[in-house]
C-alpha cells in the first residue's frame, strides 16, 4: 500500500498547521472585549444625556439615539489590540495603509480591515525530506527543524500569500537539493556544515519576504535497516583491523627491546646470572608451580647443588620433626 501523500493533501496540511499557528482568533482581532465595554460605556453616557436633554428617563431624543447607537457601533469594530510580539497589517479599500501594534489602535470600520496580525517571535517549524538519494545513491530520510522570524510584516503579507507554507517548502526543496550533492558519510560527520550551508539558502531566498532564517539544525539522518546492518559489520571490521596492527606493532616493539636486551647479556655473564635467578625466584614463588629450566642454565648458575644442598636440608628435617613426635616404645 502507497502511504505517500498527493500534493493536494500535503499543502491541506500545511495550511491547517498554518491556521493553528496564528495568534490572533477571531474575538481578538473583530471583538474584544475592551471594545465592547467602550461601546457600553458609550451607550450609558448617550442614555445620561438624554436624561438631562429630555428630563426624563422614558423619553427618547432620536437624533441623539441614533448618533450614540453610531458611535457605540463606530467604537465596538473601531477599537483593536494588539499583543506585544503582533504587528496588525491594516488595509484601507484594498490597499496597504500602515502596521499597528502592540497595543490599543483604531481603524476606519467598512473603509478599513485587519488583513493579518504577524507574530514577531521566532518560530520553530520541523520539516523532512522524506526519501531522497544521496551523491552516492543512497536513499536516506532526513529530519531537520528550522527557526526563523517575520522581521518586516509588510513585505510577510503583501509579497508571499502564505508565508508559513513557503517557507516549509522552500525548506525541503534545499534539504532535497542539499542531499543530492552529499554523500552519505560526510552528511553523517558534517551535520553543522550541512545546516549552515542549508541556512544560507533559505535565508537568501526568504530575505525578500520580510522573513530571516536564524538556524537549521538536523535532527535525524534515517538510512535503511539493511545499510544500518552492513555499516555496523564494516565498523566492526575495522576495528578488529585496528586491533590487530596495534598487536603486531606492539609485537615488533617487544621483539626490539628483546634484541637489544640481548646484547647486554651477551658478553656480561654476570648480568645473565642475575636475570636467570630472578626468573627462577619469581617463578617458585608460585605453590605447585614447575618451571623447566635447560641444563646449561643450570651448569652457568651453579643451581643442581644449590638445588640438592637445599632438598637434602628438607628431607633432614622432616626427618627429625617424625623422630621427635613418634612415641617412645
Amino acid at each position: 500500500m502507497d502511504n505517500k501523500k498527493n500534493p493536494g493533501q500535503v499543502f491541506h496540511e500545511l495550511t491547517q498547521k498554518y491556521r493553528e499557528t496564528l495568534p490572533f482568533k477571531s474575538v481578538n482581532i473583530y471583538l474584544n472585549w475592551v471594545a465592547v465595554l467602550a461601546a457600553l460605556s458609550v451607550l450609558l453616557s448617550g442614555f445620561v444625556i438624554n436624561r438631562l436633554v429630555e428630563g426624563q428617563w422614558n423619553q427618547l431624543n432620536a437624533p441623539l439615539m441614533i448618533v450614540t447607537v453610531v458611535l457605540s457601533l463606530f467604537v465596538l469594530f473601531a477599537l483593536k489590540i494588539a499583543l506585544e510580539w503582533e504587528r496588525a497589517v491594516i488595509l484601507r479599500l484594498g490597499r496597504f495603509n500602515r502596521l499597528r501594534g502592540p497595543g490599543l489602535f483604531f481603524i476606519i470600520p467598512i473603509a478599513e480591515r485587519i488583513a493579518q496580525v504577524v507574530d514577531m517571535r521566532i518560530r520553530a517549524t520541523d520539516f523532512s525530506s522524506e526519501s531522497t538519494l544521496t551523491k552516492d545513491t543512497v536513499p536516506v530520510n532526513v529530519d531537520a527543524i528550522c527557526f526563523w522570524m517575520v522581521w518586516d510584516a509588510k513585505k510577510a503579507i503583501l509579497e508571499v500569500e502564505n508565508y508559513f507554507t513557503a517557507i516549509v517548502l522552500s525548506a525541503q526543496t534545499a534539504l532535497r537539493d542539499i542531499i543530492g550533492t552529499h554523500e552519505l558519510a560526510d552528511m553523517l560527520t558534517h551535520r553543522g556544515e550541512l545546516g549552515n550551508r542549508l541556512r544560507e539558502i533559505l535565508d537568501e531566498k526568504t530575505n525578500p519576504w520580510g522573513i530571516t532564517v536564524q538556524s537549521v539544525e538536523i535532527r535525524d539522518i534515517i538510512i535503511p535497516k539493511e545499510l544500518e546492518n552492513a555499516m555496523s559489520m564494516q565498523a566492526q571490521a575495522e576495528r578488529e583491523r585496528q586491533a590487530r596492527i596495534i598487536l603486531g606493532t606492539a609485537e615488533t616493539e617487544i621483539a626490539e627491546k628483546f634484541a637489544e636486551a640481548a646484547k647486554q647479556y651477551e658478553n656480561n655473564p654476570g648480568a645473565m646470572h642475575l636475570r636467570g635467578m630472578n626468573m627462577l625466584f619469581e617463578g617458585l614463588k608460585e605453590k605447585g608451580s614447575m618451571i623447566i629450566v635447560p641444563s646449561s642454565a643450570l651448569e652457568t648458575m651453579n643451581l643442581g647443588a644449590i638445588g640438592g644442598l637445599t632438598a637434602l636440608s628438607q628431607v633432614k628435617n622432616e626427618d627429625s620433626q617424625t623422630e621427635t613426635q613418634s612415641p617412645r616404645k
